[in-house]
């Protein structure tokens, strides 16, 4: 009869106790059954894709209670954050979004049918087109804005304020050592191509 601690898999071996921190259990069940295989990724990479599913899938509905989706999100911040008049061309937007020419067509198309923004032709160059922030949605990022960073800093306040810089700054690093090894600077929503 299996201890309380060891119930039998479905293979008739005995499980192990549940680890609190799943990742750890992970990392030495390939040890033991691929020795030398490199498993340090796994404790730095599993939590980063559980945290950004955790954080995605959180943001997400923070901002459909806000009436807004994540795109509009990017798209009103870009425009917010480049300050008065809140105006960029669509060619500045995409590079600040860092997202093609077409998502950015779509998103401005979309924010334009809800009242969000405007767009115009700019001046002097025929096939540049402005994108405005206009007054309702200046006010809905305003709000919209307190709200996910409000909650995001609510999230992270089990690190000191000295362990979030000093995680920020190593996955500063970590990131843009990966973005060199891949040739790709490209940022995007999590799970998007």
């Amino acid at each position: 009869m299996a201890r309380e601690s060891e119930a039998e898999g479905g293979d008739g071996r005995p499980e192990a106790e549940a680890s609190p921190y799943p990742v750890e259990e992970i990392a030495a069940a390939w040890e033991r059954e691929r020795p030398g295989t490199p498993v340090s990724s796994i404790g730095i990479v599993t939590p980063i894709w559980q945290l950004a599913k955790l954080l995605g899938d959180d943001r997400r509905r923070v901002l459909a209670r806000a009436g807004m989706d994540p795109a509009t999100l990017d798209l009103l911040s870009v425009l917010r954050r480049s300050g008065e008049p809140y105006t960029l061309t669509t060619r500045e937007l995409g590079r600040r979004s860092m997202v093609t020419a077409g998502a950015v067509s779509q998103r401005v198309a979309r924010a334009e049918r809800e009242g969000l923004v405007t767009r115009r032709p700019g001046e002097g160059r025929p096939r540049t087109v402005l994108v405005e922030l206009t007054p309702a949605g200046h006010d809905l990022i305003e709000a919209t804005v307190d709200q996910v960073l409000h909650r995001e800093a609510e999230l992270i306040n089990g690190l000191t304020p000295a362990q979030q810089e000093q995680l920020a700054g190593l996955l500063r690093i970590l990131l843009q050592d990966t973005q060199r090894k891949l040739g790709d600077d490209r940022i995007g929503q999590v799970g998007e191509a």
